[in-house]
Order: structure tokens, then sequence, then C-alpha cells
């Protein structure tokens, strides 16, 4: 079947889940026995879901696994019988102790069908060559064993974030530090908390005013993580003092060399500003990037939108220091 133009691609989202083993790494392989094959844990995306969100969703209902996502992985594509592409988006991802904030935060999901995925096997790199099915998923799986190779694969996730709609100044008759989210805004920020969980975030900073507090606080309650209230990245101090400003950030970012969790599943950072202090943050990530991660840092306001967040992966463990290595950026469909 010749399919149409307008027919809208189906995507789905998925990981390599990884172990340190004696002897390199260990991956994370499911057998399908409706199609016999063996793959990468994936899934379609639900709707109003992230992708991110849903590659997490989606491995713990194949493999019973909580996750913490890593660094994008390249993706896969091909068509379907019915002519139909579909886009398989994949992350670098580590089992994350059922102790961990980020999981907490989660919505419990049932374990799939034996019909649907019977068997999901730790097996070495060179097992995983040989079982995987289909050619085009060693593309994935090509990039993670680099990134092994390079010591470039252990990040941490250092997430800004804008917050969510807040009502007009000219509808608001109180001052700015408690101008409130609209009712759009505070459904916003309750739906981010799948994203924040999927790359773990366990320490939550934020500007006390109450349209970053509102943005943050589903996610600190289900985490049940306090919000690190941060005067210093106000609208009002940031302007007063930038320098100020962009050694807190400095700080936040290299309190990410610290935090280590006992097994597993990096912990990560969320810092909720305001849009005109997202400059002197995006310049100290830019300080602490290659050329290659500066170009795709933005820079042109308003930087992200409403409720829009920047994800950085950052090594932690640099001889240079942190060392931000990759970005991404994710916003909650409407």
């Amino acid at each position: 079947m010749k399919p149409s133009t307008t027919t809208p691609a189906v995507h789905a989202a998925g990981g390599i889940v990884w172990r340190q083993a004696k002897r390199g790494i260990e991956v994370l392989l499911v057998h399908r026995p409706d199609y016999d094959d063996w793959s990468w844990p994936k899934g379609k995306v639900e709707h109003g879901e992230t992708l991110p969100a849903c590659a997490v969703r989606e491995i713990a209902e194949e493999t019973g696994v909580q996750v913490v996502l890593g660094q994008a992985l390249p993706g896969v594509r091909y068509r379907l019988g019915d002519g139909r592409l579909k886009v398989c988006h994949y992350w670098a991802a580590e089992v994350a102790p059922s102790s961990s904030p980020a999981v907490r935060a989660r919505i419990g999901v049932k374990r799939c069908s034996p019909r649907e995925v019977d068997r999901a096997v730790w097996v070495s790199p060179e097992q995983a060559r040989t079982l995987l099915t289909r050619s085009s998923d060693r593309a994935p799986f090509d990039a993670l064993t680099d990134l092994w190779d390079e010591g470039a694969l252990e990040t941490k996730a250092f997430v800004v974030l804008r917050h969510a709609r807040a009502k007009k100044r000219s509808a608001w008759k109180g001052g700015e530090v408690d101008r409130p989210l609209t009712a759009q805004g505070l459904h916003h920020a309750v739906d981010l908390t799948g994203t924040l969980s999927a790359f773990g975030v366990d320490r939550v900073a934020s500007s006390p005013w109450e349209r970053c507090m509102a943005t943050v606080r589903p996610y600190s309650e289900l985490a049940d993580t306090p919000v690190e209230m941060v005067p210093e990245i106000t609208e009002a101090e940031a302007k007063r003092s930038p320098a100020q400003a962009r050694r807190v950030f400095g700080k936040l970012l290299l309190g990410l060399r610290s935090s280590k969790r006992a097994s597993g599943g990096e912990p990560g950072t969320v810092v909720c500003v305001h849009r005109p202090v997202l400059p002197l943050l995006l310049e100290v990530l830019a300080e602490r990037a290659p050329n290659r991660v500066k170009a795709l840092l933005p820079s042109v306001n308003p930087y992200l939108r409403t409720g829009e967040m920047l994800v950085a992966h950052v090594l932690p463990r640099h001889r240079r220091g942190v060392r931000v290595i990759a970005v991404e950026r994710h916003r909650v469909p409407r």
C-alpha cells in the first residue's frame, strides 16, 4: 500500500537499558513471541504523553524494570504493513533504585502480557548483536557502546525549566512575587511530572516566586522531596546582580559532582526559572559545553516556551569538572 503524504507517522519510544558487568556492560533485550524477534523495549506514545515519559513507561511494562534516562540515541525508522512510517525514539537508560524520589513520583504500571513480551534477558554486547532481529536496531546500540568506550555514558541530567503559563500582569492585581499560574498552567505543571521523573530528577530548585514554585510543586509532592528556594534567581534579583545569579547557577550545576546513588540511576536536578533569567543560566551551561553542544543551546528570546524544559546531560566527573555533553528539549503536548 502506498502511504498517504498526509498520514501522520506512528511514534514509539523506548531505551537500551544497560548495567556495568565484570567486563564492560550488559544490556537488556526483550523477546516478542508474536513476531518471534529480539529487540529493545519500546512502545507507542499515548495521548498527551512526552516521548521520555513513554520510554520509561514502556520499559517498565515490558521488563518490570524502573529506569532513569540518559542521553538520546539515534532513532529507527521503518514502514509498517499498512504503509505508515514508524519512528522509534531511544535513550540510554540505567536501572533506578526503588527508593529513588524519581521512581516515587511515577504512576504504577502493570507488566505487559506474556503474549506481548515473554522474556527480558541481560546479555553481553556480543550476544546482543547476534540476537537482535532487526539490523536497524544496531544503530542506537552502536552509539551506546561508543559512549561507553569514550567514558561518556554515565551522565546526570540538569534540567532547566521555564515556569508554566502564568496570569498576565495586566490581569493580576497583586504583586509579581505571588502572581499565580493560570488553570492551564496548573494542569501543565502536573503533566510535567512524568518527564522530570524520566530523567531521574531528585533535586528540585526554584525561584521562590509563586509561578515557579507552582510549576515544580506537583513533582516535589509526588517525589516527596522539598523545593530548594533560591532567591538570587528571581527576576528582580537576577536583574540587580546577574553575576550572583550566574554563581548560584554554577553551584547548582557543580552540585552534580557530589550526588551519587549507591546503585544505578544517576540522580538529576531541575531548576525552575523566569524567561528573563534564562540567558544567564544558558551562559553557565555554555561555559561547560563543547562547541557542538553550544550551538544547540537556545539563543533567541524567549529561549524556552512556557512549561518547556532543556535537559542538559552532564558528565559529573570530567577532567575539567562537570561537562555538558548533550542537550535536548521537551514540552508536554497540549
